[in-house]
């Protein structure tokens, strides 16, 4: 099993390490993730479950029963540090990398913790794929659990299934020349959800779309055949004339571009590389591409026409998000860092920001431009602040893989999906306020 560096305390050093893992550029992981913790709780919602009291009275946010085991927090916080260690496909020096990262006060808190249900636990299909989790607004969130796509209500505190993949997923809608197809045991690579629409992307190159106010699943096919032909990435989007598009980005280096009215494939761009990820600019009009390769490239969305090469990156990326500005455009590579860049002036990278860890897997905008997140593969998220130039930030500092972050639509609600076969779960974060009558209003 592909774990991106996340293994039992009780392993040596040695065993634990991914040199002895028999890493291959593209892998699958287990249906979920090992857990370092074994808990005898039942998983039952008053004891799994942790409130925004709760914490503040001492209780950890995930459930750890620290208390009860053999080791403090952050004992097993310094032993984590020490011994993970950080895939790379393109093995670097961090000495210099160092130098360029920008200096932030982490000792900031933007996000108040509020809630952690275990009542849906996401799941990672691919250890380099994050983008698993989805928030429509700051009471509703899309994630993957196993072979379903589930609902997740913050208000009600209840899960329900959405799609269900292990079945035959059969098309409810037919589209004349959009090659829909029956598909089954689909293992969900990347998934994204926007504007009433979910669209999902499979380990064996399966595109999934269905629209939220709709019966069924509306249109499925596989779009690439390939053996290695996994759906990196499903980006959905308005063209410059307002047309609704959805992107996919595959390992056989393609970006292939749809109508999200018919389905229709109206497009495709070649690339030199595999395509891990890709997203288009607020006003439709560029194409952030990224894939195996240490330059990251913008093109224009409706030609595919390269247009700027992004350089500085060591390693290779997967993970990319515009600020809603559409000047800059943030890249997260497994060189550690996320990098941000003014399109105007793409020749150098406008900051350099690091994690604790890992491979930047998972970046997201709030929809005001003020906070960025970005995750790492296991325990960190990293909440910075645009508005004093990413130099002011906050840590989330959990124990488990990361499935995907998500801001709701309203930026006042981040999710962490938390991907562990014991502690699996979903964390509520609220944006904190200034003014308290306010935020108690609501």
């Amino acid at each position: 099993m592909i774990n991106d560096g996340y293994y039992d305390m009780t392993d040596s050093a040695d065993s634990s390490s991914e040199d002895n893992q028999n890493h291959s550029h593209r892998s699958l992981t287990a249906d979920s993730m090992d857990s370092d913790f074994e808990d005898d709780f039942e998983q039952s919602k008053p004891k799994t479950d942790t409130s925004a009291e709760e914490a503040r009275n001492g209780k950890d946010i995930q459930g750890i029963p620290w208390e009860r085991l053999n080791f403090t927090r952050d004992k097993y916080r310094e032993t984590r540090l020490k011994q993970y260690k950080n895939y790379e496909n393109l093995p670097h020096s961090r000495e210099n990398l160092e130098k360029e990262c920008k200096k932030v006060n982490k000792g900031h808190t933007f996000y108040d913790f509020q809630f952690n249900t275990r009542l849906v636990k996401p799941t990672v299909v691919h250890f380099q794929l994050r983008n698993l989790l989805w928030a429509t607004s700051k009471h509703d969130l899309y994630l993957m659990q196993n072979y379903s796509v589930m609902h997740w209500s913050s208000l009600v505190k209840r899960g329900k299934e959405v799609i269900n993949v292990a079945m035959p997923v059969l098309p409810t809608l037919k589209y004349p020349g959009s090659f829909s197809r029956s598909l089954s045991r689909v293992q969900v690579s990347t998934m994204a959800v926007k504007d009433n629409l979910i669209v999902a992307g499979g380990f064996h190159g399966e595109l999934i779309c269905k629209y939220l106010d709709k019966p069924g699943v509306s249109f499925a096919t596989k779009i690439a055949t390939d053996d290695n032909a996994i759906t990196n990435s499903v980006d959905i989007s308005y063209s410059s004339s307002g047309s609704m598009r959805v992107m996919t980005a595959n390992n056989d280096a393609l970006i292939r571009v749809f109508d999200a009215d018919n389905f229709k494939c109206i497009d495709n761009f070649s690339f030199p590389w595999s395509v891990n990820d890709t997203s288009v600019s607020p006003d439709g009009k560029l194409l952030a591409v990224l894939g195996d390769s240490t330059e990251c490239l913008l093109a224009d969305a409706q030609s595919g026409k390269e247009i700027d090469k992004l350089k500085g990156h060591l390693d290779y990326s997967f993970a990319s998000a515009w600020h809603p500005n559409g000047q800059i455009i943030a890249t997260g590579n497994q060189d550690t860092t996320c990098r941000l860049w003014d399109i105007r002036k793409p020749s150098n990278s406008l900051a350099v920001l690091k994690g604790q860890m890992g491979a930047i897997r998972s970046i997201r905008f709030s929809s005001d431009g003020q906070y960025m997140a970005m995750a790492e593969p296991a325990d960190f998220v990293h909440i910075f602040d645009s508005q004093t130039g990413y130099e002011s930030g906050q840590e989330i500092d959990v124990f488990g893989e990361i499935g995907g972050i998500s801001f709701s639509p309203d930026a006042e609600a981040l999710f962490v999906g938390i991907s562990d076969r014991t502690y699996g779960s979903v964390l509520e974060f609220n944006r904190k306020h200034h003014n308290r009558y306010l935020e108690l209003l609501f």
